[in-house]
């Protein structure tokens, strides 16, 4: 809480007027809605929320900055990226998936980690989770996906039976679910974490040489995670354990830090690599690209208002930098039109120029619309072109001249998912985790589709199938 040796000030209506100390009750007291304080008071806790988040609704935040250490010229010709030492000021939101703001930290979930770079080209925004995988590469599987996860409409319960079913109809989505449902399924804390803004991003030099990158944030902290019997142990005495985790060791100035590098493919091995590195629910395979490491992202300071910072802060992965352009994936698409849709909902049309979202520098022909309007850039005209000095766009010679199309298959493959329980889960005891938190997902899910389920995962690896089996039945009979 803030300490101060005296009061910051006089106590004033939002208005601006001076409130008298009789005003600060209403007991015997005739002038309810002639008291300014009053009305300014109990009108404004009414409205004073704005929508929850659908998703990652449950999270923190913090300032940072992120400093280069690597000279990545010959790749991207970003500026946030280029210059050894340059550094630049990040603000940062960690979260839960699927929980509401009341939600548990370490609910067994995808974790999010979203960084808002403010360079000097603009906001630069890459959200990440903290598996390397995503759920599925078709955005019209968003709306199945987070009902599934969320409460039943009837019974208003998590509902396993309606998770299962969908997983077993949509098959894309395991090898995403299996990373959860393993020891990466439950962080110990945001602070010992990776990240992955999931994508592959085209970048270009300045020369308009092309790229694709894969961005892995690595903490420094030590990659850690809870078991199940350990989250639940937390869980039993503290909901918030992720962000108290957090906001203490920032506040002991135990600042936390991540190492950026970037996975690299040239345009000539994207044509002759035997996958689609495109496809957001596989990895790439080992030995068809190389990995360069850019800088470090260090969060060193809370925030003294968390609403004014965490909960009106918008992230889109559509806020992108020269040199850094948009993937090719449909999925990408997708989210760059959702994204800009559900901030415009929670936040207005203006989300952009609220204080924690704003870059920089921006010159736009977009005004009025629910404040904040800022300037609303004066009397400059609203439409271009115009013959009055309004701005003006550039001309970015560097900038890649032809486009990439990936047409992209919707064909189930099982491969990796496969490869997840084959080679991921390096040793017996990731297995035998892996599975118990499996049996304990399908053990409420109801015959017929706890069935599928069994035959799916023997498709998927026999070996796996079997144990799921074998679990399942001790665990019923026991039950």
């Amino acid at each position: 809480m803030l300490d101060t040796e005296k009061p910051i000030g006089i106590l004033t209506t939002t208005a601006g007027r001076p409130v008298d100390l009789r005003e600060t009750t209403t007991i015997n007291n005739d002038g309810l809605t002639s008291n300014e304080f009053f009305l300014d008071h109990v009108l404004h806790v009414e409205s004073e929320k704005v929508p929850e988040r659908i998703v990652h609704a449950k999270g923190t935040g913090a300032f940072g900055y992120f400093e280069v250490t690597h000279d990545v010229s010959k790749y991207t010709k970003a500026d946030v990226f280029n210059g050894i030492g340059k550094k630049t000021p990040t603000v940062v939101r960690f979260s839960t998936g699927a929980a509401s703001t009341g939600g548990n930290d370490i609910a067994r979930e995808a974790k999010g980690l979203a960084i808002k770079f403010y360079t000097n080209e603009g906001n630069l925004d890459f959200l990440g989770l903290n598996i390397p995988v995503y759920f599925y590469p078709d955005p019209i599987l968003f709306g199945p996906i987070v009902h599934s996860f969320k409460k039943n409409p009837r019974t208003n319960l998590i509902d396993e039976t309606s998770r299962w079913d969908l997983f077993t109809l949509k098959p894309t989505i395991l090898h995403g679910l299996f990373w959860v449902l393993s020891d990466y399924g439950i962080p110990n804390g945001y602070r010992k974490m990776d990240a992955f803004p999931i994508h592959t991003y085209e970048i270009n030099n300045e020369h308009g040489d092309r790229y694709y990158a894969k961005f892995n944030f690595r903490t420094e902290q030590g990659l850690e995670n809870l078991t199940t019997a350990e989250a639940a142990a937390i869980t039993a005495q503290d909901l918030d354990y992720s962000t108290r985790d957090l906001y203490n060791n920032i506040a002991l100035k135990n600042y936390p830090s991540w190492r950026l590098e970037m996975d690299i493919l040239s345009f000539d091995d994207i044509k002759n690599v035997d996958y689609n590195p495109f496809d957001v629910t596989r990895l790439w395979k080992n030995g068809t690209y190389h990995t360069v490491q850019i800088g470090r992202l260090v969060i060193d300071r809370n925030p003294d208002n968390f609403f004014r910072t965490v909960e009106l802060s918008a992230y889109n992965p559509g806020n992108l930098v020269p040199g850094i352009n948009s993937p090719p994936d449909t999925l990408f698409k997708g989210r760059r039109l959702v994204y800009r849709d559900t901030h415009n909902y929670r936040l207005g049309i203006n989300h952009n120029k609220i204080e924690v979202n704003t870059p920089k520098y921006a010159k736009t022909y977009n005004r009025d619309g629910q404040a904040p309007v800022k300037d609303n850039m004066k009397d400059i005209p609203n439409y271009f072109p115009n013959s009055f000095n309004g701005p003006i766009p550039v001309v970015d010679e560097t900038r890649p001249k032809e486009r990439m199309i990936v047409f992209e298959s919707n064909a189930v493959d099982l491969e990796p998912s496969s490869n997840f329980y084959r080679y991921v889960l390096s040793d017996e005891g990731q297995k035998q985790r892996f599975i118990d938190n499996i049996v304990l997902s399908l053990v409420a899910v109801v015959t017929e589709v706890r069935k599928k389920a069994l035959r799916l995962l023997t498709l998927i690896d026999p070996e796996l199938g079997r144990r799921v089996g074998a679990g399942l039945n001790v665990t019923i009979a026991t039950t």
